[in-house]
């Protein structure tokens, strides 16, 4: 699947718009944002992940024989334009907020730069794979927030929605946090930790369950988690499971990384007599892991029912996204320019739904830093050749509500610029940290919000507003072209 050649995932319009532009010769030099308007699963953040597939993609992509052949079966290509995709590759530049970095809505996560018919081609894959593993890096944050502390571990391959979605969902479950994966492919691919005990069918392929946890044991007598629901969990699973662990010390084997799972009934009743039988036999330390359709809110609950668990495998809820499927992702074009020009034009584009107007200009990001907490105040979209000083006072306020004001004092500010150089006339200029750094990055990240933006009902929003001259070369626009269209 890695190497597969991505060039036509694409919508068939990203290329009838190209053979326009080829039609009708442009030396247009354009910026594109890739934002999305609203945090996932009613949240006050999201996680960004995607990047290094992003770079994959755009550093190989080409028009095979065979994709030209395709082209050209459609009949709606031209044998001209087909011959110019025969030696396209990406030209232009990209910068891109990194791996593992807390966003919010409306602040570009990434920004190309390039002619018209580069820039547009990449649209479609850009925001493919943007959007698919930051929706489940985010997911995995909230997942790995609810469970304070104790591991969780992604389980969700086989639901998946296809090998690509258990691959890289799984790459992304992990930045967020979860501290393992069930899949092997991912684990192989991006050298991240792979876990897992065993099925039902195991227990059930014995002829009494004892047998099937001893055989078990003797097998990963350093990793011996028994899954004992299979039967009963309370009169036959856990009785089990500490006779083979009883048995295992009698032998001398020091016992870690064991205990038992249970996949089904009352976790919270369940966990809490597993628990009072398993101390009662001398194995206070072992690990009680949970499994069953879990996500936040049931690991929220079950922590607040004092539930006795302290590992929690997830699965289908965490690599699906259950409660918010898709993450909106957007790829909007915000300034133009001549080949030769020095200054680009700014374009806007407007909406009655007043959110989806969108954010004109060569911009970028900064991020403010409460100086004494290191939390993040705000962020500041702004233009790309703006110079500010933290030593200021600093007035920021809503774009929309602009009534709503807040004067950040000079020195009790720290700013940091958060879109960073990708490629430069088509040359990978980024160099991708491994996964499991990004999850550290994303761990700190996340200690940078506030608790009150990561709890799940009614979260604090942060504020992202627009520089004084980018929010007055909006303002001017809306009036420039909210008047030429009446007109």
């Amino acid at each position: 699947m890695r190497a597969l050649n991505l060039t036509l995932l694409t919508d068939l319009y990203e290329l009838t718009m190209m053979q326009g532009y080829f039609k009708n010769p442009t030396d247009q030099i354009v910026v594109f944002d890739a934002f999305y308007r609203k945090n996932p699963c009613g949240g006050g953040y999201a996680i960004a992940a995607g990047l290094e597939q992003i770079i994959e993609y755009v550093r190989d992509l080409h028009f095979s024989p065979d994709d030209i052949d395709y082209l050209k079966s459609l009949k709606i290509f031209d044998t001209d334009f087909l011959e110019y995709l025969r030696g396209f590759h990406f030209t232009g530049d990209i910068y891109a907020i990194p791996e593992g970095t807390v966003v919010f809505p409306r602040e570009p996560l990434l920004k190309v730069i390039a002619p018209v018919m580069e820039a547009q081609l990449i649209e479609t894959a850009v925001l493919n794979l943007l959007n698919h593993q930051s929706l489940i890096a985010t997911k995995a944050s909230r997942v790995v927030y609810a469970a304070k502390g104790d591991g969780i571990m992604e389980f969700g391959l086989r639901r998946a929605q296809g090998p690509d979605a258990g691959l890289y969902g799984a790459r992304a479950a992990v930045i967020g946090g979860c501290i393992g994966t069930s899949n092997v492919l991912t684990g192989q691919m991006f050298q991240v930790p792979v876990k897992g005990t065993h099925a039902h069918s195991w227990i059930m392929s014995f002829p009494d369950e004892y047998t099937a946890f001893k055989t078990y044991a003797e097998l990963y007598p350093n990793a011996c988690i028994l899954l004992v629901d299979t039967y009963d969990v309370l009169n036959s699973g856990v009785p089990n499971a500490i006779r083979v662990f009883k048995e295992m010390r009698e032998a001398g084997i020091d016992l870690k990384g064991y205990g038992i799972r249970i996949d089904s009934g009352d976790l919270a009743y369940l966990s809490k007599q597993a628990y009072k039988m398993l101390a009662d036999a001398g194995f206070e330390d072992a690990i009680i892991s949970a499994s069953s359709d879990l996500d936040e809110y049931l690991i929220e609950s079950l922590k607040a029912q004092g539930a006795k668990i302290n590992s929690w495998g997830v699965g289908t809820n965490l690599i699906t996204c259950n409660d918010n499927p898709a993450f909106g992702g957007v790829y909007k074009l915000a300034a133009i320019k001549n080949k030769d020009d020095e200054d680009f034009i700014p374009k806007i584009k407007l909406s009655e739904n007043i959110e989806k107007i969108t954010n004109p200009g060569n911009k970028t990001i900064q991020r403010i830093y409460d100086k004494h907490t290191g939390k993040i105040r705000a962020d500041l979209i702004c233009l790309e050749n703006e110079v500010f000083n933290a030593d200021e006072d600093m007035i920021i306020f809503d774009p929309i509500a602009t009534w709503k004001k807040t004067k950040i004092p000079g020195g009790s500010y720290i700013l940091r610029e958060l879109l960073v150089p990708v490629f430069q006339k088509g040359e990978c200029v980024y160099t991708s940290p491994s996964v499991m750094e990004i999850q550290e990055i994303c761990r700190k990240e996340l200690n940078t919000l506030w608790d009150e933006t990561r709890r799940f009902v009614n979260p604090q929003e942060v504020y992202v507003d627009l520089s004084d001259e980018l929010y007055k070369i909006k303002s001017d626009l809306l009036k420039k072209v909210g008047q030429a269209s009446i007109e």
